[in-house]
This record gives structure tokens, sequence and C-alpha cells, in this order.
């Protein structure tokens, strides 16, 4: 069984989601298979390197709409499907990662079904897409997903919710997908459910100082959205028509 390693000190110069990415990826690593495709995989200087993860367990093609450091092929994967098929002479992927790329995506529906049906019948896709982020152009930034939304775009894909994971700036932890999606709490009562007394006792300070006036604008909300990534890992059905 292979597993992919990520060096610590590499991580911390990182981009907080190329840091959750990595940790997603190493998690669920083993159940990968080439050949492999990333779509939009200039390297902006803080990309996380798959390529070299995965070298030698099979081919690895980077696809992007500019050329650059981690592009073997410039290609727009929102043509019609008949361009992107003959731009890729026909292959199909075992694996396709798709990170960070569909909120800079103007027809991520187009998108979305192109790289379905690159994927062989149980080939894997790795989606990472922000749920709560700031505008970042890349050139262009559209659109934020829920979870339902990255299963709305995906039909022939087959999510499974254990297999997903929301992870926020700060501890790059991978968390389940629930509810609690992006949620930063400042009432003390979510806290001292989960057993986090320590968070639960600041929440409750930050609740009282909120009553004598200067942290009012911020402790009136019951929690804000902290900068969130979706990131989920699903397998394409053997045949469309079982989808559903």
């Amino acid at each position: 069984m292979s597993t992919l390693t990520v060096d610590v000190a590499e991580q911390s110069r990182t981009a907080m989601g190329s840091l959750h990415q990595l940790h997603f990826v190493q998690r669920h690593a083993a159940r990968l298979e080439g050949p492999f495709l990333e779509a939009g995989s200039k390297d902006y200087g803080n990309t996380q390197d798959l390529r070299s993860a995965f070298a030698g367990r099979g081919d690895y093609l980077g696809v992007d709409r500019e050329a650059g450091p981690g592009v073997d092929l410039v290609l727009d994967l929102t043509e019609d499907f008949p361009q992107v098929d003959a731009a890729l002479a026909g292959r199909r992927f075992g694996t396709i990662f798709c990170l960070s790329v569909l909120e800079h995506c103007w027809r991520p529906f187009a998108m979305a079904d192109n790289l379905s049906r690159l994927l062989v019948p149980g080939g894997k896709l790795c989606v990472s897409a922000p749920f709560a982020f700031r505008i970042h152009a890349y050139p262009s930034d559209y659109w934020r997903f829920t979870p339902e939304g990255i299963r709305a775009l995906f039909p022939e894909i087959a999510f499974r919710t254990e297999d997903g994971a929301w992870a926020a700036a700060g501890d790059g932890a991978l968390r389940p997908l629930d509810d609690q999606l992006g949620k930063l709490h400042f009432g003390s009562g979510p806290h001292f459910r989960a057993g986090h007394y320590l968070r639960g006792l600041s929440a409750k300070t930050l609740q009282i100082l909120g009553r004598l006036g200067p942290l009012r604008w911020l402790t009136g909300h019951r929690y804000v959205l902290a900068p969130t990534d979706v990131l989920m890992l699903g397998t394409r059905w053997a045949d469309p028509r079982c989808a559903g």
C-alpha cells in the first residue's frame, strides 16, 4: 500500500488552501490510481506538488488555460467535449484533481461534465472548492460551493459524506462534513457540549465583553464563517444510468 508523505516544513510555506488539500490527498492517497489529470495545474508559487508525490504510480498530466510551471498542456476544460477529447487524444484517467479551480471557472457545469467524462468507470475525482473565502482573482473569481452544490455539479460521481471534509484557516484540521461547516462560534454552548471547555470559557468571556460595547459589533452574532474549503472525494459510476 502506497502513502503520500508531506514535509511539514514545506507545508508551513504553502497557502491555506494548499495545506488543507495536501492533508486531504494524503488521507486518501492509497485509493488513488493513475493515470492522473490535474485540472488547473499552473504553479503560482504556493501550489502543492502532487506530481512528485505520485511519481511512479502512473502517467501524470497537468492542464491549465495558461502556460506556466506545472502545465503540460494548455487547454480550456470548459470547451465542448469533442474539442477537449481531441486535445487529450482520447485519453481517460483513473484520478482527476480539481483543487481550487471551480471558483475561477465561468462555466463550472461544462467543466464538471467534461471531467466526469474523462474519468474511467470507477475512477476517483478529488475536489476542493471554497465555501467561504475572500475574493481572489486568477484572473476571475465567480463562485462559492456547498457540498450539495458540488454533488449537483457532478451527477455522475458518487460522493460519500464520510470521504469528505471541511477545513478552515488556522489549524489545518480536516473536519467531517456537517451543519457546522465553516462556523466559528461566539456562543459558549457549542464548545462546552463538544468538551472544548477552554474555548467555551473564552467564548463566554467574549460575550461578557461584548455587552460592554466595544465588541458588540462582533459578539452580537452567534457565529461567523471562517475562510473555509469543502473537500470531497468521489467515484465515477460504472454505469451513469445507475446514478441517482
